[in-house]
């Protein structure tokens, strides 16, 4: 976080710099302009005024010579003398200009080359984290169709599952259906067949009774005839015995 701040403070320090040094080259040419123009003055003014000293001192002389003069006392000379120390002066302030700035230029240019070597290790970083990070999103979006894939197949498994929920609701109704249906089968049955035990039972005592009946008709007739016969047998006895009487009466 803090490097973001720093280098957003140096850009801009960068860019007004930019800014303000976009006519450093007009102005400093104007500068250098207005100088030698003052210079000129300088010197112009300089020479006519040696050249009125010159007039003036030739209309004073006597001779001839007069108007030459002497060659140090010669005022246009040493005019245009001083004019020349005064551009060298101005060329020797020019250079130590140029020199300054040229020092400036060579610091600039130290700062742009450690800016821009700055600015590629930024970007070779941004592009390491660009690299990363179109990794990362790879590898995202591959387990997001991964995901996307699993939910999927969860839902068919889901989908399935619900569709064999409902096959076996609808066939547990149809056996709960079924199982009633045998249920009212089975109480209508057992209800017949109650039914039917209950007059085959009633029959079975019916021919239990029948039975009965008869049987003890049976023996009442079997007594009877039981007793029929007895009463002829003891009379032939009594009859046997009473003729054994009489025959053994004659002997």
């Amino acid at each position: 976080m803090s490097v973001g701040w720093q280098e957003e403070l140096r850009q801009r320090l960068v860019d007004r710099n930019t800014r303000e040094s976009a006519y450093s080259g007009i102005i400093e040419q104007y500068r250098r302009l207005a100088q030698q123009t003052r210079l000129l003055k300088e010197r112009n003014q300089s020479l006519l005024r040696a050249v009125g000293s010159a007039r003036t001192a030739g209309s004073g002389s006597a001779g001839p010579s007069g108007t030459g003069g002497s060659g140090e006392d010669n005022p246009v000379r040493n005019a245009y003398i001083a004019s020349l120390e005064s551009q060298i002066s101005s060329l020797r302030d020019e250079m130590a200009a140029v020199y300054k700035t040229q020092g400036q230029n060579a610091q600039r240019l130290l700062a742009m080359n450690e800016t821009l070597r700055e600015k590629e290790e930024v970007a070779r970083s941004g592009a390491d984290e660009l690299r990363r990070t179109k990794e990362e999103v790879i590898a995202l979006h591959r387990k997001v169709d991964q995901h996307n894939d699993l939910t999927a197949e969860k839902d068919e498994r889901l989908q399935t599952l619900h569709d064999e929920i409902q096959a076996l609701e609808l066939e547990l109704n149809q056996v709960t259906d079924r199982n009633a249906v045998l249920k009212q089968d089975n109480a209508s049955l057992l209800s017949r067949w109650l039914d039917k035990m209950n007059e085959e039972t009633e029959k079975m005592n019916t021919a239990n009774l029948f039975y009965e009946d008869m049987k003890s008709r049976k023996n009442n007739n079997g007594d009877t005839n039981s007793a029929h016969k007895r009463a002829p047998s003891e009379e032939s006895e009594s009859y046997s015995t009473n003729t054994g009487e009489v025959s053994s009466r004659p002997a």
